[in-house]
């Protein structure tokens, strides 16, 4: 598949591309392009998390107790709403300890990753996450800030105890020699579970609309070289096809945000869970 390369990613590299170059030279990291060192996925991360910050001092501008303006209430919806699918609602559903003190992290990689879905929705811009690398990334950020969690609420040896099932009798030891390395590859799986269902399903909706579009045009070519007429009339399938495709992406990239929400809610109810 030939890699997609916008022409934001082109520019930034004409200026910054022999800075990225020299830095990644030196640091002995081999370039699978010189003329390009700085791949689209960065590109795209960087204006991902550049509409995330301007959207945030946008919204800390505007912020009222007395008369909440339309986009206050929108960022309100996403923490907390009457479906009960908002990030406060899913860490306070999961997790029953420091629930609050979660938010930032959940709610930042749950933003990124839904900005970063939609960037493929603009014209000239791309999805970073349809990249493995960056999902990879979320990933092991979220599999490392789960864990760290589970340490501090358990400490480090009762909550190694927790992948053996907390073991108090023989039995329960002679179990656990079983159950810990199944727990902690399944533990770690969650790397590549979280890592795969968001690169999957984003790389997927991607080529659906590229797919449809080619094959469409390529009938409406066919039938413009037998009759002009025909050629409008099938012509207006390319014409709106995109535009379907376009609301099944918006649609994919909410759910799987939605997803990477739900996930580490459930991970890090699970980490500082107690027992009973």
């Amino acid at each position: 598949m030939v890699e997609h390369v916008s022409g934001l990613t082109l520019l930034v590299n004409h200026y910054l591309g022999r800075y990225a170059l020299a830095l990644l030279t030196f640091l002995h990291i081999q370039v699978k392009h010189p003329n390009r060192p700085i791949p689209e996925h960065i590109v795209m991360c960087t204006v991902a998390l550049i509409i995330g910050t301007l959207l945030a001092l946008f919204l800390r501008s505007r912020l009222s107790v007395e008369k909440p303006g339309a986009s206050q209430q929108v960022a309100e919806m996403l923490l907390t709403n009457p479906l009960g699918f908002g990030i406060k609602d899913l860490l306070e559903e999961n997790v029953h300890h420091g629930a609050l003190k979660m938010i930032p992290f959940v709610g930042s990689i749950s933003v990124f990753v839904l900005i970063s879905n939609l960037l493929s929705a603009i014209p000239f811009f791309a999805a970073p996450t349809a990249e493995k690398t960056v999902p990879m990334s979320c990933a092991i950020l979220t599999f490392i800030y789960f864990n760290w969690q589970g340490i501090k609420h358990h400490g480090p040896g009762h909550y190694l105890l927790t992948f053996a099932g907390s073991p108090k009798t023989f039995g329960d030891w002679a179990l656990a020699v079983l159950l810990f390395p199944v727990e902690i590859v399944s533990t770690t799986a969650r790397i590549l579970s979280l890592t795969v269902r968001l690169w999957a399903n984003i790389v997927a909706s991607d080529l659906l609309y590229t797919i449809f579009v080619g094959l469409f045009s390529m009938a409406t070519v066919a039938a413009w070289s037998k009759s002009p007429l025909l050629g409008v009339v099938v012509g207006v399938l390319p014409a709106t096809i995109p535009v379907a495709f376009i609301g099944l992406h918006i649609f994919v990239a909410i759910i799987q945000a939605y997803i990477f929400t739900v996930l580490p809610s459930v991970y890090l109810g699970m980490a500082t869970a107690d027992e009973h």
